[in-house]
């Protein structure tokens, strides 16, 4: 019998444990521009450490994944946060799971509406851009510079993924 895994919405409060949800929200809203321009401020802070390290904007191409899926790895940066924010209008899955030990403990997967992106902080256990249906563009928070900026985890039973969907 395969380890299933089940989807829940992605708020705030769900995911904090993990990072941050990037969206709209009416309590970071200023006006700006003379009215005329809503600032949604502060949704999420990019983390870097290590001497000439950065944070630089790259846009990921993700392409569609089949269901069911394995989620058979994960993967964590422990020297910068990482950050996804969709630009193709599309859903996307978000896999995250807390540490136990070193290693990643059983996989929460949450489903992301087109209007939100996520901010996994630094040295978050998290499975690699999961878009759904369609090839997906994203806004990407990462860190470059000097310094090994990925740790992977690969288990031994994946988990599975039935449906892209709750």
């Amino acid at each position: 019998m395969p380890n299933i895994l089940s989807i829940q919405p992605l708020t705030a409060e769900a995911f904090e444990p993990f990072g941050e949800v990037i969206e709209a929200s009416p309590s970071s809203m200023r006006l700006i521009n003379g009215g005329t321009t809503e600032r949604f401020h502060a949704l999420s802070s990019p983390e870097v450490i290590g001497e000439g390290a950065r944070v630089i904007l790259n846009i990921f191409r993700g392409q569609p994944r089949a269901f069911p899926y394995a989620v058979g790895m994960m993967e964590r940066h422990p020297l910068g946060s990482q950050s996804f924010t969709p630009l193709s209008g599309r859903p996307f899955l978000v896999a995250v799971s807390l540490d136990e030990g070193g290693q990643p403990g059983r996989p929460q997967v949450f489903y992301a509406q087109a209007h939100q992106g996520v901010n996994y902080r630094r040295n978050v256990w998290h499975h690699p851009l999961m878009a759904i249906d369609e090839a997906s563009d994203f806004l990407v928070a990462d860190r470059d510079g000097p310094g090994n900026n990925l740790e992977e985890f690969f288990f031994v039973h994946p988990f599975v993924i039935l449906e892209p969907r709750p």
